[in-house]
């Protein structure tokens, strides 16, 4: 079960190894086998799915929307917590306001992520 504290102490984190732009420290908080689905894949990779998996192929998209987006930092706005579940509303590229939800395993490591933008 996500705890308040928890679900605070990870997006803390999550936004901080953002703004820092270090891929191994956001990847840090995944499975390896983790499952991650955006409209950026489609746009960014040329993957119609909008879905990638592993972190091989997440961080090769995730290291080029770093290369890319070079002032790339996000605001939190508010964290929601479920039984498995965090969701973090923030402000990210261009001010855009975005939510990502992220599910957990048992060991509290993330296993999927869905993103939303306010496109």
């Amino acid at each position: 079960m996500i705890t308040r504290d928890f679900a605070h102490h990870f997006a803390a984190e999550w936004i901080a190894s953002w703004n820092g732009h270090d891929l191994q420290r956001v990847l840090s908080h995944y499975t390896d086998d983790f499952e991650m689905s955006t409209p950026f894949i489609v746009t960014l990779m040329n993957e119609p799915s909008g879905t990638l998996k592993g972190k091989e192929k997440v961080g090769a998209y995730w290291g080029a929307a770093l290369r890319k987006y070079t002032d790339l930092r996000f605001e939190l706005i508010d964290i929601l917590y479920g039984v498995d579940t965090v969701v973090i509303y923030y402000r990210s590229i261009l001010g855009k306001k975005s939510a990502e939800v992220f599910l957990f395993d048992s060991s509290g490591k993330v296993r999927k992520a869905i993103a939303h933008y306010d496109q």
